[in-house]
């Protein structure tokens, strides 16, 4: 008799025994042990249940009695099949086929950059930026050109170019002639094009505002807290970085729409102690989420690290804290998310494929998000074109200038890099209760680890997703009223 598909490190404390009179058969299941005796037992889509680990006992040994409590919530979530289920099976491969709606659209973000010069000098910036008076450094015409062209041949419906730097409009010439060429061209191929500008506001001026309204062009700032805060972390020549990128989010929200400027913080040491105030800061310019990131081992964050850098635990406690006031200001009647969290909560919660680039099996490096250098250089994804910058070539995969679509998406460099991510196949991924609402990010694991595939119990990306991971899920299972807000954030 088959038996089940379980996988846990806690596997082998586990007797199967497929008894002749068993009445289910189990489904492929990963399973968790929380605290309490409890376990959460995961689908092959992510969703999960959490009962008690003596019903689990009985489950896999195929003598749990149809009556029990734990039967009925397996059997809801596609964790076993009986006889009055015969449409689960078919249910259960659409919200599989669903979960990955993304890898048949094929690559959808477009990454542009436009040039390397910067007025600011941000010590966890992931580029390694030159001064704003070399303009060696910024995208040419023809550059551009053959990048957009090679960006319209992707078989995806709906494109996202995304323009970054350096300060992206410190060559908003080149930005408005891909804007231009890409929505003339657009119709004709039966694309919809969204625009994004990746910008610290600071030359922003009317003229680029016109332009913006005109072409429903979104604009990314970075917003690090309160003033102090964002002034220490982000420096620039006068050190008025804060008031220029609070200034420029006023004039972007009236001239473009509220909703068309968005904003994204870094975690820094400085930032640890101040995880109130930064989100305080978010609620005060009214932006309806924040996302804490983590630094990342790339450009100069990675040079920087010694400085601003911290331990995966400090960073845990700053983000379980910062979590915990959002949802004490919601219950406040503060309409407030936390995006990592929404993030995940719709990824164990929902059948829908939230596109997340680096949550993604296989990878979505080159399939989801491709990036387009300033030198005319095509990287694999955006944190591989600053692995670039400090000479290591490992994710290039062509030239705009000399490298044909097919030489790009269809190479056998490309190739050999997704057949790494795969986390049905990656050592300890493939056992992992998280696998299916997790990822992996072969930059990060060569960047930190030498290797792609890396080496899960020291990679930071593991130890971090693990983290994230259980936080969701003992909410969800221990706390109604927060796990109610994880729910609604979900589907929003």
């Amino acid at each position: 008799m088959q038996l089940p598909v379980l996988h846990s490190r806690f596997r082998d404390q586990i007797e199967f025994d497929g008894g002749a009179d068993r009445k289910y058969q189990p489904l492929p299941a990963w399973f968790r042990r929380l605290p309490s005796e409890r376990v959460a037992v995961f689908n092959m889509v992510g969703e999960h249940v959490v009962i008690p680990f003596s019903d689990f006992e009985e489950f896999i040994r195929g003598r749990l009695p149809k009556g029990n409590t734990a039967y009925q919530e397996l059997k809801s979530h596609h964790l076993l099949l009986d006889s009055t289920g015969e449409s689960a099976i078919d249910l259960l491969a659409l919200k599989y086929r669903e979960k990955h709606a993304s890898i048949s659209r094929f690559t959808g973000l477009h990454i542009f950059v436009v040039t390397l010069r910067c007025d600011h000098s941000c010590p966890y910036c992931q580029v390694s930026r030159v001064s704003s008076d070399r303009g060696a450094f910024d995208m040419s015409a023809e550059t551009a050109d053959r990048a957009l062209d090679l960006a319209l041949k992707s078989p995806n419906p709906n494109i996202k170019i995304e323009f970054q730097g350096g300060e992206s409009l410190l060559n908003f010439e080149i930005i408005q002639r891909v804007v231009l060429k890409a929505t003339a061209a657009a119709p004709a191929l039966g694309k919809t094009i969204d625009f994004v500008i990746a910008t610290n506001l600071s030359p922003l001026t009317d003229p680029i505002l016109e332009f913006c309204a005109e072409h429903r062009i979104a604009l990314s700032t970075s917003l690090d807290g309160p003033q102090d805060l964002h002034n220490s972390n982000r420096p620039r020549p006068g050190g008025d970085s804060w008031e220029r990128a609070v200034e420029g989010i006023r004039r972007a929200r009236e001239r473009l729409g509220f909703d068309q400027v968005s904003a994204l913080m870094t975690t820094t040491r400085a930032s640890l102690s101040s995880g109130r105030d930064i989100i305080d800061a978010y609620v005060g310019f009214g932006f309806p989420s924040i996302s804490l990131r983590w630094l990342s081992p790339f450009g100069f964050a990675n040079r920087s690290s010694k400085k601003i850098g911290y331990p995966l635990q400090e960073f845990f406690e700053f983000y379980e804290q910062g979590l915990r006031y959002i949802f004490e200001l919601n219950r406040n009647g503060i309409p407030f998310r936390e995006d990592m969290a929404a993030l995940i909560a719709r990824r164990m919660l929902t059948p829908f494929d939230t596109g997340y680039v680096d949550l993604m099996s296989p990878a979505g490096i080159g399939t989801a998000a491709i990036a387009y250098n300033y030198d005319g250089k095509i990287y694999a994804s955006d944190e591989s074109r600053m692995l670039a910058e400090n000479n290591d070539f490992t994710f290039q995969l062509g030239d705009v200038h000399t490298s044909t679509y097919r030489e790009v998406f269809n190479s056998d460099h490309l190739r050999s890099i997704i057949n790494k991510t795969m986390v049905e196949g990656t050592p300890m991924c493939h056992e992992c209760a998280y696998h299916r609402v997790c990822g992996t990010d072969p930059v990060v694991h060569h960047a930190t680890q030498g290797d792609m595939i890396g080496t899960r119990p020291t990679s930071v990306f593991c130890l971090r997703q693990l983290f994230l991971n259980d936080l969701i899920v003992r909410i969800l299972a221990d706390e109604p009223s927060n796990a109610k807000l994880l729910e609604d954030w979900a589907n929003q």
